[in-house]
């Protein structure tokens, strides 16, 4: 029976995860299916869709197995795959790694083939074999030869010497030894010598040599931390968990030898944060999530030893499915200089065509009646065209700039140089100076047009602070007015009463600790217990103390600050928590725990008290915990003016709330969570949909308020940023209001602005739309788009638009399945017709849309997107970058920007209190590791570093040299054949020219300072830099 899916992925693409970023929906909206009426379903469909329901659901099954100590298993007959012709190798890579291009057999062809694909060489190189021709040679084949030599040997060392560079590290790391188990016991072996299915050991501070499943650790509860800044570029400390089975039953060496779990998982895919997988062990089978799995490139840190199974090896791991092959990256100037050399092309063959056929005319009219001109070859006067054509080719060869490519990369290498020594991005605290990490992107810097920046850890300091609450519809917190300073007679709370308090906390607020003292009121109480049991922070106990590894800043704030009130976490294992309320320790047992993630923006765990009853604690952010809150609230409205007036003091918010739980209810539910969490497909899909039934009706206890403060110099950084006609566009994850407020904070909104909302400009895109659909027609192809301006010109605006606003207008928003369940089974070629053309008009529609927005919002001077997700993020930047065709920097600090910045032309990734928006010189250089410097006064880099001008006025400097060199021939011979070859551009000439260029900057960086208006003067774009029609009309002229 032939069946449809309405789904547009088929089986084997849903089996295969993948990073790349899809924020686009294909499922129809609640209006398209409004307008298309009531439909009938076919009595055919009926019967199909009855038979699919009764049907038993289609099961993927997770196609990677492991075996553990068991390495025969993996080279099963069934685990081979043909790789060329009959030579077949196992689908399990081995753990070495080949990250070079070349070796001592493939280096000589595959670098010349790669260098002949540049038009100059490819033409030198024909060039050379015309010279080679006796009949048509006009100069000695070695004038070609040798430039050409020079030229190809440069670019070949070149690349000869990072091949080897390349070379020394794979084997450094392939060399590195680990603990494995082979015969029974643990014994010394290399990286590349791990196999999947082994068993290893590591140590602390050892790197992680392959992806491997946790299974114990010498911390309580088999915990293990690792560091990730290879992976995400965040160096605070994640940790992870093994499984509480594999902790109890494998610590020793003889338990780890005969272990014989067998594991089912996705295939290797490159997604950092995700993995699905089941073990089955003694006849029980045990979820796998990421948490349990420990990723190649990451370090042991804080950790004795640990044990782990090795999943993925080698190329498999996931590390190396992120890096990809290496991808030569080309910019506006390589495009430039290839267009250059291919329009000489033609203009050489032009020339020579003329000459050519001049001579032939010329010799049929005079030289052959010459009888002092006879050579003895009675030949034709068109054939000796055709031979002086390629004659003609081969001397007018220095038309075409040989050098020009070792000149720009020359070039390109020095300016690198400067920028690593630049004293004004040196950053004294950390010293740490700038570094280049390429030398192929520096002029692409001087031609960023809008910069989308993350706001937490790169505006701001990301260091949380909690500053107030609100507690049953009471704010406490710091209630000085705005005119008293630090050195306000306001004391701060003595927390010396508290044993385990940090003494870094700084609360103004003496009645809230005099309410959790005195326990009149148990929601106080209840709030900060909420804080030290509903996280996932992890405690380290170093010299007697406590120490907090939590996952973000904001949870590590939180859980100190409900330390410093008496309600300290103290530890924790697989199934309990353990707390110090107010100097009792009391142990709960953790029943679950439901995980955060940036679409469900809250997480919660349900608890049973010491009284045995049974209670969930969530905290998220307001909008999705208003959702959920039982309709007798009393406190709701209380705590919303209080969510209002944090977010107006730019603090961050999150809401805390409660609820009881039923044991029968308890226990019909856990059945769909173990359910859910093992399943082995959608395993994502189905814990939400469990988390969405106990997640509702739930009781506010109140909200946190957190304060981030700016970076220095942000503002003014944003200021010359503005001058130079870049527009910022800030993608966050706050709430509007806070959002708002940063704006102003930065500078980014000033007074003057006009502040515009996604609800104002709902009826302008509509209005747009509307009429565009009013001009489509029959004769809309003949009719000239008009571009008509959203907003009248002057004036100076913003747009502050919502994650909902984002995903309504531009028809992101999912439907029901029941909504579409009519057209699920279309079975006539009518249904298929019309369904296939709803969903052309309805990706019509959505493009449309889509432009339309992105052409309003790139009218505004800033846009500040609040609430957004990451593929919001990277949804934000592709719509940019797709529809504006503009050069685009991406700014963020932590694994939640990681999607907009793969989505970017530019990027730069670093570490919070390490970077701020001084210096967008450092993307294309800080590309490949986090890291960027802080300057007092510093100079905006496309005028000090990556101004295109310098490149373009090296391009004509080269254009004017050629045509100075070719037309001279037309006058007497001055030159030898050496002279006339390419040899001179090559050689002296090119010398004299490299450092000017390398050291030239179009101001200084006290003019900048200076004269900050001339900025947008170096925007130019390099057409405009480099193409001005009567200035090479004169040189033309001049020469010829």
């Amino acid at each position: 029976m032939n069946t449809e899916r309405d789904s547009e992925t088929t089986f084997e693409e849903d089996s295969q995860p993948n990073d790349e970023v899809v924020p686009y929906s294909d499922d129809e909206t609640e209006d398209e299916l409004e307008d298309q009426g009531p439909a009938v379903e076919p009595e055919q469909n009926r019967v199909n869709r009855e038979a699919e329901e009764n049907r038993e659901p289609f099961k993927k099954d997770c196609t990677w197995q492991v075996k553990a100590n068991d390495r025969s298993f993996h080279e099963q007959p069934h685990f081979m795959n043909t790789k060329f012709f009959c030579i077949k190798e196992s689908k399990y890579a081995t753990n070495a790694i080949k990250t070079y291009k070349y070796n001592a057999f493939t280096f000589l062809p595959m670098n010349l083939f790669e260098q002949f694909k540049r038009a100059a060489n490819f033409y030198f190189l024909v060039l050379l074999i015309l010279q080679a021709i006796p009949q048509i040679t006009t100069l000695a084949w070695y004038t070609t030869l040798v430039p050409l030599l020079v030229v190809l040997g440069i670019t070949a060392i070149k690349d000869l010497v990072d091949d080897v560079a390349r070379h020394k590290m794979d084997n450094e790391i392939n060399n590195r030894t680990c603990e494995v188990i082979k015969d029974g016991r643990f014994k010394i072996a290399k990286w590349k010598e791990i196999q999947v299915g082994d068993v290893i050991r590591l140590k602390k501070n050892d790197f992680i040599p392959a992806d491997i499943l946790l299974l114990s650790s010498s911390e309580p509860n088999s915990l293990c931390y690792v560091e990730t800044a290879e992976l995400d570029g965040e160096t605070n400390l994640k940790f992870k968990m093994a499984l509480e089975i594999t902790h109890q039953h494998l610590q020793k060496e003889n338990s780890l030898a005969t272990f014989d779990g067998f594991i089912e998982c996705e295939e290797p895919n490159n997604r950092l944060d995700k993995f699905t997988g089941t073990l089955f062990w003694r006849n029980t089978s045990f979820p796998l999530d990421a948490d349990k799995i420990l990723l190649r490139g990451c370090v042991i840190r804080n950790t004795d030893f640990c044990h782990g199974l090795v999943i993925f090896a080698g190329a498999d791991t996931k590390i190396m499915k992120n890096s990809g092959k290496t991808r030569f990256k080309r910019t506006k100037i390589d495009y430039l200089m290839n267009y250059m050399v291919y329009t000489i092309f033609v203009v050489l063959i032009l020339l020579s065509a003329g000459l050519a056929i001049g001579h032939a005319y010329w010799e049929a009219q005079v030289g052959n009646y010459s009888w002092y001109l006879y050579d003895g070859e009675d030949t034709t006067p068109s054939y000796r065209g055709f031979l002086n054509f390629w004659g003609y080719i081969i001397v007018l060869n220095t038309l075409v700039p040989i050098s020009l490519y070792v000149s720009v990369e020359v070039i390109r290498l020095g300016q690198s140089y400067f920028i690593n020594w630049d004293l004004q991005m040196y950053y004294p605290e950390k010293d740490t100076p700038a570094k280049a990490r390429t030398t192929t992107l520096n002029e692409q810097l001087g031609q960023i047009h809008y910069i989308f920046s993350d706001k937490t850890g790169t505006l701001t300091q990301n260091i949380m602070t909690f500053k107030k609450c609100c507690i049953n519809g009471q704010i406490y917190g710091d209630h000085r007015d705005a005119s008293q300073n630090s050195h306000s007679k306001i004391e701060p709370v003595d927390f010396s009463w508290n044993t385990y308090s940090d003494g870094k906390l700084v609360f103004y607020d003496h009645y809230l600790v005099e309410q959790i003292q005195s326990g009149k009121e148990p929601e106080v109480r209840q709030f900060f217990f909420l804080l030290a049991v509903c996280h996932t922070v992890m405690v380290d106990r170093l010299d007697g103390q406590l120490n907090y590894q939590a996952a973000s800043p904001d949870e590590g704030a939180l859980v100190s600050a409900a330390r410093n009130f008496g309600f300290v976490f103290l530890t924790r294992t697989q199934n309990t928590i353990t707390i110090s309320e107010l100097g009792t320790e009391r142990t709960y047992s953790v029943l679950a725990i439901l995980d955060f993630n940036s679409d469900r923006k809250r997480m919660s765990i349900i608890v049973r008290t010491l009284e045995g009853n049974i209670r969930l604690y969530c905290k998220g952010a307001d909008t999705v915990i208003y959702e959920r809150l039982h309709r007798m609230n009393p406190t709701k409205q209380e705590t919303q003016d209080a969510l209002d007036i944090f977010a107006g003091e730019t603090l961050r918010t999150l809401c805390l709330c409660y609820k009881e739980i039923e044991e029968k209810e308890f226990e019909e539910w856990n059945k769909k969570f173990m359910a859910a969490s093992i399943a082995s497909t959608n395993r994502d899909e189905a814990l939400d949909k469990v988390y969405e039934e106990i997640e509702k009706d739930l009781i506010l206890l109140g909200a946190t308020a957190i304060e981030d403060k700016l970076q220095d110099g942000v503002p003014e950084t944003i200021s010359k940023l503005a001058k130079a006609d870049i527009k910022i566009w800030v993608l966050t994850g706050d709430k509007k209001e806070t959002a708002e407020n940063i704006g102003f904070a930065c500078e980014l909104l000033t007074e003057d602005t006009t502040i515009c909302y996604g609800e104002d400009i709902s009826a302008l895109l509509h209005t747009r739309m509307g009429n565009q659909r009013n001009r489509s027609g029959v004769y809309a192809k003949f009719v000239p788009q008009v571009h008509e301006p959203f907003f009248p010109s002057g004036g100076n605006r913003a747009l502050i638009i919502t994650g909902s606003w984002l995903n309504e207008i531009l028809l992101e928003k999912k439907t029901k399945r029941s909504k579409i369940l009519k057209l699920k089974f279309p079975r006539t070629e009518e249904e298929r017709r019309m369904r296939t053309q709803s969903k052309r008009r309805l990706e019509a529609k959505k493009e449309q849309q889509q432009q339309n927005f992105v052409d309003l919002a790139c009218e505004c001077s800033a846009v500040i997107c609040c609430r957004v997700t990451p593929k919001q993020k990277a949804m934000v930047v592709d719509l940019v970058k797709r529809y504006k065709k503009a050069i685009t920097l991406a700014i963020g600090d932590g694994a939640n920007d990681v999607n907009m910045i793969k989505n970017r032309v530019r990027r730069l990734v670093h570490h919070p209190l390490q970077c701020d928006l001084h210096q967008p010189a450092r993307p294309p250089h800080g590309a490949a590791r986090p890291g960027c410097e802080r300057q007092t006064e510093p100079p905006l880099p496309r005028v000090i570093h990556g101004g295109t001008k310098r490149l373009t006025i090296q391009l004509q400097e080269i254009l004017r040299k050629l045509v100075a060199r070719g037309f001279n021939i037309f006058g007497p011979l001055l030159h030898t054949s050496w002279s006339l070859s390419a040899n001179c551009g090559t050689g002296w000439r090119g010398a004299l020219r490299l450092p000017i260029f390398c050291c030239h900057n179009c101001l200084c960086s006290c003019n900048n300072s200076q004269f900050p208006d001339w900025l947008g003067y170096f925007l130019l774009d390099f057409c405009e830099c480099f193409f001005n029609f009567w200035k090479h009309c004169n040189l033309f002229w001049h020469h010829v």
